[in-house]
């Protein structure tokens, strides 16, 4: 049996997932999971008791190709609390960056979802502001190479330290090695 916070997490893992528990999913769940959810709408959510046990850590990137410093600096943000959500950037944020995905962000996002070390990987979408709501972070991790982009009232910055050679860990030194 999982400790109550593995009960929280899960439940709150499964909210994000689906923009909330839906009735079908309330239904499956046992009774004291279920006295951890109140109603809001047509959907479950963690009461904000539950979900004040949690402390999520909300960070991003492209994750064109997956080399050490994100496995570095998801690590780092990992260990500043007990959930790890990580946002997948769009197709077009790398296209304005100046180069062409090598692969989509469903499946960029599918391989950042693998890692040991995050609980859940979405997609990124145009609104930020939709993700910060639905995700509700204490803290958002920023790489040392990123520029605090959003600074939502309430919610903790982290600088991330953690980071690999630039010659093997930046994405674009890594496919100009390859001859892509």
């Amino acid at each position: 049996m999982l400790p109550i916070v593995g009960v929280i997490k899960n439940l709150y893992l499964m909210q994000v997932r689906n923009n909330g528990i839906s009735a079908s999913d309330y239904a499956k769940l046992y009774p004291g999971e279920k006295r951890m959810l109140e109603k809001r709408g047509k959907r479950y959510f963690l009461t904000q008791q539950k979900r004040k046990r949690l402390k999520v850590v909300l960070t991003g990137g492209a994750f064109d190709v997956i080399h050490i410093g994100h496995v570095l600096a998801l690590n780092e943000a990992a260990k500043l609390g007990n959930v790890l959500v990580v946002v997948v950037a769009r197709d077009e944020f790398i296209r304005r960056k100046g180069r062409k995905p090598l692969h989509t962000q469903k499946y960029r996002a599918a391989m950042v979802g693998a890692l040991k070390m995050v609980d859940l990987a979405v997609p990124g979408v145009k609104e930020m502001g939709k993700t910060l709501e639905r995700v509700k972070p204490d803290i958002i991790a920023y790489g040392y190479d990123q520029k605090p982009a959003l600074r939502p009232r309430g919610v903790r910055i982290a600088r991330l330290k953690a980071h690999a050679n630039p010659d093997s860990a930046r994405t674009t030194k890594i496919i100009e090695k390859v001859g892509i």
